[in-house]
């Protein structure tokens, strides 16, 4: 019998957490690095560098870390510049890496969710025109072709592309991440072909392993107008519309939709999805502004009330997951939906703990309404370099923090916390009352004190 002061979830459900090459393998050679060596890129013009050393071997000992948290997953990439250093060159050691890293969580009890395409590209693909040339569909298919063929055996839960409205406004509208551009026809197109990237990452994993579940992630916003609401209801449309739903409904139907755009036909990409990747972390007030043309004349900022992280982060409304999840739910007509990403940024630990707490009730209350989540993966398993912000220490989303001059890893409290809520698939009474006793009452309404005790004894 389930004790009424435990949030259970489903048999197999996956805890994990996710990382991303670029950020924790080292030594990297890709247009990223290349960025990087640009002073003004990245906060106090940092470097990857060595990262969290992966690529040495220190992966490792963080799969040990994240067998410790009892999880049973982890989502990781793998880094398209290290398989094809050169246009149709296969670096087959490389992928032997990659393999002994597959079998390592294997060993672990970990099964891999591998993200194919996470921000990254190799310098030859960056000098060919990246995402912006049409080219690079088939170019992007080769190479997944080419790894999925070498992988199948250890994975069968496949990532195409991470966050690909993020990836193209970043570095096509806003000019902040590589390549730089501020060219809204650029953006079109790279968004464009991203669609039509996915679509043949999609069938030609398919042809390789037809078993496989493929998807990809997306970066799902919480929006709300900004004063006066009746105005700005129309800006929060627009974003809602171009960046939070544009990219999912095109793999549903085959159209992709942008407001001022013409929509355009991608007959390949519908039904495209066996599983959809939620990433939601922030929440923002939008409104329109004439002084933002670059961004079509709206302005995002952090909401004027609730918790807000280091600027420019925005609003931090962990609860609000539910809705993303029943939004996804319905305009997919049920696909699997797994948590691929949600943390906080939080080098004391101050937030992590209530924020995670917070999560898993929203996303077991998704469950419960027989939404169809399958998994939740926090980012991330240890600190890590944070794309423009580098290593920025307010930056910080690892469950574990690193001192990155000594390499050593030490566990945060919210380490514990998760480790407990993936060996209990759910989230106790005892368990809040431990690490956020001020969420109790809201949380598990009329539970005295002394039935929490019975419960975790």
């Amino acid at each position: 019998m389930i004790d009424s002061t435990l949030h259970q979830f489903p048999p197999g459900f996956l805890w994990g957490t996710a990382t991303a090459a670029h950020h924790v393998e080292g030594g990297q050679r890709n247009d990223w690095s290349r960025w990087e060596a640009v002073p003004g890129h990245i906060h106090r013009d940092q470097k990857a560098g060595d990262a969290c050393q992966w690529w040495e071997g220190r992966y490792a000992e963080d799969f040990d870390r994240a067998a410790e948290l009892h999880n049973n997953a982890l989502r990781l990439s793998i880094e398209w510049s290290r398989i094809e250093p050169d246009a149709g060159r296969f670096d087959a050691a490389a992928l032997d890496q990659y393999r002994t890293m597959l079998k390592a969580l294997h060993a672990r009890g970990l099964k891999p969710m591998v993200t194919l395409h996470h921000f990254t590209n190799p310098l030859w693909f960056a000098d060919s025109g990246g995402w912006a040339n049409p080219a690079a569909v088939g170019y992007f298919g080769r190479y997944v072709r080419y790894a999925v063929e070498r992988l199948r055996d250890l994975c069968d839960l496949w990532c195409t592309l991470n966050e690909p409205l993020v990836y193209a406004t970043q570095g096509y509208s806003f000019g902040v991440w590589p390549p730089g551009m501020r060219d809204r026809a650029a953006l079109a197109s790279v968004i464009v072909n991203l669609a039509r990237a996915h679509a043949a990452a999609y069938h030609a994993i398919k042809e390789v392993q037809p078993a496989a579940q493929v998807g990809f992630t997306t970066h799902v916003i919480g929006l709300s107008p900004a004063p006066p609401a009746l105005l700005n209801r129309a800006a929060v449309s627009v974003v809602d519309r171009s960046f939070n739903r544009a990219f999912p409904l095109a793999l549903r139907n085959g159209v992709l939709r942008l407001p001022g755009s013409r929509a355009v036909q991608i007959p390949e990409a519908r039904g495209t999805l066996d599983w959809i990747g939620l990433q939601y972390y922030q929440w923002f007030e939008v409104g329109f502004d004439l002084r933002a043309p670059q961004s079509f004349f709206l302005n995002q900022r952090p909401p004027r009330a609730g918790l807000v992280g280091p600027a420019p982060w925005g609003g931090i409304r962990p609860e609000a997951i539910f809705d993303q999840i029943k939004w996804l739910d319905r305009a997919l007509n049920h696909t699997p939906i797994y948590i691929t990403e949600c943390g906080v940024p939080d080098p004391t630990d101050a937030l992590r703990q209530e924020y995670l707490v917070q999560t898993v009730r929203a996303v077991w209350r998704a469950v419960n309404f027989n939404f169809p989540v399958r998994g939740l993966f926090v980012w991330s398993l240890v600190d890590n370099f944070e794309w423009d912000k580098g290593y920025d220490p307010r930056f910080s989303f690892g469950l574990y923090a690193v001192d990155f001059k000594t390499q050593v890893r030490t566990a945060r409290r919210s380490a514990s916390l998760y480790a407990e809520i993936s060996e209990q698939n759910g989230l106790s009474a005892a368990m809040v009352a431990r690490y956020t006793p001020h969420l109790s009452e809201t949380l598990f309404p009329g539970k005295s004190k002394q039935q929490i005790v019975r419960s975790s004894s």
